[in-house]
């Protein structure tokens, strides 16, 4: 599915019901035999965050539902405790079918969904994609020339919890809910990462009539600067910060405080 511009409510809704038509009826790999349901994306169509986790579970499968199994409910006290309702977001998977015995995804069992996923990202035009754990976020950033390292690298470490601007989309990825199933340890940790979602719901307070704003949009500015911290983790940016406190900052001053003229600055 082709699209070039952003879809209106009903547009995405009748979108969608085309294309879950087709998720429902696909026999595009071996999964279609084993599944009892291939599951579409749910939530709010109009959301600024997209989650893609990697499959559902036996839960899922059994109730056509996403995230109602065991990590469903660490999700939904992730979501409670940084403040934000479920129903905010949309949610879907890299994987539409149950993986037998929670197995590992094969490769063509990702590429089958692909387009799938492709065309929900494309109708639902989120502001910021959230793939939940390490195949979701390793698809994505390949996806969009991400520079992974080989052999695959310990994205906990690297990148979750971290915001990243490829090829006009900002991703966010972050542990797997899941993952405090196994490690519930890590549970203080997973919270504060995904305390940046409250920030990434809005924009800046200050970009109406920050300069950078202005330095965009006459071309002497990039335009990461601007999704990364202006239209994203905003709460991250020194000028945001010394606004706050009322302190003086040069025009010039970039989002992570160097100076720095851009294009033909003056």
């Amino acid at each position: 599915m082709k699209q070039f511009r952003t879809l209106n409510t009903q547009e995405k809704q009748e979108a969608l019901e085309i294309l879950n038509y087709q998720i429902r009826s696909c026999e595009n790999c071996g999964l279609s035999v084993t599944r009892k349901h291939a599951l579409t994306g749910e939530g709010n169509i109009d959301a600024r965050i997209m989650f893609v986790a990697l499959s559902p579970g036996v839960n899922e499968d059994s109730n056509n539902q996403m995230f109602i199994g065991p990590s469903g409910q660490v999700l939904n006290k992730l979501l409670l405790a940084i403040g934000i309702k479920r129903e905010l977001v949309f949610m879907t998977n890299l994987v539409k079918c149950m993986l037998p015995k929670n197995r590992k995804p094969k490769m063509d069992e990702i590429e089958a969904c692909g387009q799938y996923l492709d065309d929900e990202i494309n109708i639902i035009h989120p502001k910021v994609i959230v793939p939940l754990g390490y195949y979701a976020a390793r698809t994505l950033l390949t996806k969009y020339h991400a520079d992974l390292v080989e052999p695959p690298i310990n994205l906990s470490k690297i990148v979750f919890g971290n915001l990243l601007f490829l090829e006009g989309h900002k991703i966010y990825p972050l542990p797997h809910p899941a993952s405090l199933l196994y490690n519930p340890s890590y549970e203080s940790d997973t919270i504060e990462k995904y305390k940046k979602l409250q920030i990434l719901l809005h924009e800046c307070k200050w970009f109406s009539v920050c300069p950078m704003k202005h330095f965009y949009e006459t071309g002497r500015l990039d335009r990461k600067w601007i999704e990364l911290y202006c239209k994203g983790d905003w709460k991250n940016c020194v000028r945001y910060e010394m606004e706050e406190l009322g302190q003086y900052h040069p025009d010039w001053m970039l989002p992570d405080g160097s100076i720095k003229r851009q294009k033909g600055g003056d």
